[in-house]
């Protein structure tokens, strides 16, 4: 058993703690981020921090790090106003990860990592075509982290494509034959696999699994 408090964590050797704390908050979505730069070359690079911010308005949200060295993807998007979200599958996951490489401004990763820039008439910014869950977005605002300078970029979802053979009637997503993948750290895929979707959580109430609905 290993016990670490915050004096050992930080006098731990960079990478090691890096590799340590990235992953101790678990598996999360690995979804590629679409921008253009004022020359209307496409950028594409890959998170791990998109969340959900809303439904009703529909916000997502993801976190950018401190602006200490160039941003694309920051500066792009504050640039345009819009931004796509693509959801990374096993297939995908490979020449996904290439695009955390520091390719230089006026390169384009979709072109270098082998990804189909994908435009929609009335939105701005390109979808990734291979992606089976595809989102533009709006940007709708930023928050500071104070602590460590991350910043929380807000967006509002304009565009959604989707093909109907994974959405149930109800509005689930069958994320498991879309075959999504999740990330943990900044360099270890998985693979996603359902264990059960449940009812609505209710005090005394028995956790039920939710059958099967049929695609709209």
């Amino acid at each position: 058993m290993i016990k670490l408090d915050h004096k050992d964590i930080l006098n731990l050797e960079k990478y090691f703690r890096i590799s340590l704390v990235t992953k101790l908050s678990g598996i999360k979505s690995a979804n590629l981020i679409g921008t253009l730069d004022e020359n209307g070359i496409a950028n594409l690079g890959i998170f791990n921090s998109v969340v959900h911010i809303g439904a009703n308005p529909p916000y997502l949200g993801f976190i950018m790090r401190p602006l200490t060295v160039e941003r694309q993807t920051y500066n792009n998007i504050k640039n345009k106003k819009y931004f796509t979200v693509n959801q990374v599958t096993t297939d995908m996951h490979k020449n996904a990860h290439q695009t955390s490489a520091k390719y230089p401004k006026g390169i384009s990763e979709f072109e270098a990592c082998n990804f189909t820039e994908h435009y929609l008439d009335d939105f701005p910014i390109p979808f990734v075509k291979e992606s089976p869950i595809q989102i533009g977005l709006s940007f709708q605002e930023e928050h500071l982290i104070s602590v460590n300078k991350n910043i929380l970029i807000v967006g509002k979802i304009e565009k959604i494509i989707l093909s109907s053979d994974f959405l149930s009637s109800d509005g689930d997503i069958d994320l498991e034959a879309i075959d999504t993948v999740g990330v943990a750290g900044l360099d270890t895929y998985y693979s996603n696999k359902r264990l059960g979707r449940y009812n609505y959580a209710r005090v005394g109430q028995t956790v039920t699994e939710i059958k099967d609905i049929k695609s709209t």
